[in-house]
Formats: structure tokens, sequence, C-alpha cells
């Protein structure tokens, strides 16, 4: 039986009188563009139907957030802690994310489209239904999560070394 294709989120459901976001909290049905959160906490944050675009969010604190139908594009997820969060339903596309700490994280539904994962952390991470695309996983800490993740052939071979690391493969020089 073959696996279940990967659901894409649902878009935001704008209300065009609402206010610009200006703080970072609980965000449902909005488009944030351009923001700077960077190493803004808001642990257990609520996030539905939500779109960011080149939005900052470096050493942002987000451990044990709920992310649902969420966008991020273009967006800057560098030393981001989202450790224990669930993800439903995301995509990071075209995002910065190294040394991301998404340790014990849930994922379902989870696209990561040209995406650097430089030393990114899925240490007991939980995969259901997610793809790489173009991914760089290089240093990525609990590559063993990865089992059943969907990527392109050409991908698997870039980053064979993180393979090889994970099932105890020790790599010659000579």
């Amino acid at each position: 039986m073959a696996p279940k294709p990967r659901k894409d989120p649902y878009p935001p459901d704008l209300d065009e009188d609402a206010p610009p976001i200006e703080e970072l909290g609980d965000l449902m049905d909005v488009v944030v563009v351009d923001r700077n959160w960077a190493n803004e906490r808001a642990p257990r944050l609520s996030a539905l139907r939500v779109e960011l675009r080149g939005c900052r969010l470096t050493g942002v604190e987000l451990a044990e957030a709920t992310l649902r139908d969420v966008t991020f594009r273009d967006c800057r997820v560098d030393l981001a802690g989202l450790r224990n969060a669930r993800l439903e339903r995301v995509v990071f596309s075209d995002c910065r994310m190294s040394e991301c700490e998404l340790h014990g994280a849930t994922l379902t539904d989870v696209l990561f489209e040209r995406c650097e994962l430089r030393e990114a952390s899925l240490s007991n991470a939980r995969l259901q239904r997610v793809e790489m695309r173009g991914c760089d996983l290089t240093g990525l800490a609990g590559g063993e999560a990865l089992r059943g993740v969907r990527m392109p052939f050409a991908d698997v071979l870039a980053n064979a070394a993180v393979f090889a690391s994970v099932v105890g493969v020790q790599i010659a020089d000579d």
C-alpha cells in the first residue's frame, strides 16, 4: 500500500480590516511580511493559517508551539528553538534554518524546500509525511528521525554523509 501524500497548508482567511501584526504571539489567519522577531520568546505559541514572508526569526524561542497550516517563505529561522513543537501542514521554502532546534518535535505533512538546515537538530523528533527538496543537511543531529522522509535521489547523494553517520559508517579520507 502506497503512503498517503503530504497535505499542503490551508491559506489564511484574511480579514481586510485587521491591523498589521507587530508582536509575536498567537497568530491566526494573517500574512506577516518583513517582521523582525529575532530572539523573541513565545513558548507554547499557537499559529493557525499563517504565512510569514521575509521574516527574521533568528534565535526565536517557540518551545512547545503548535504550528498548523503555516508557510515560511524566505525567512531566517536559524538558531530557533522549536523543541517539542507540533508542526502540521507546514512549509519552509527558501529558509535559512541552521542550528534550528527541533528536538522532540512532531512534524506531520511538512515540506522543507531549498532550506539550509546545517547543524540543525531532529533528535527524538517524529516525522510523518515529510519531504525535503534541495536542502543542505550538513552536520544534522538526530538524522535517524529522517526514516521515511521523501527526497529526490540527487539530495540523498548530496547528503550521503548524514545518512552514513546514522548507520555508523566511518568515512575514510584516503
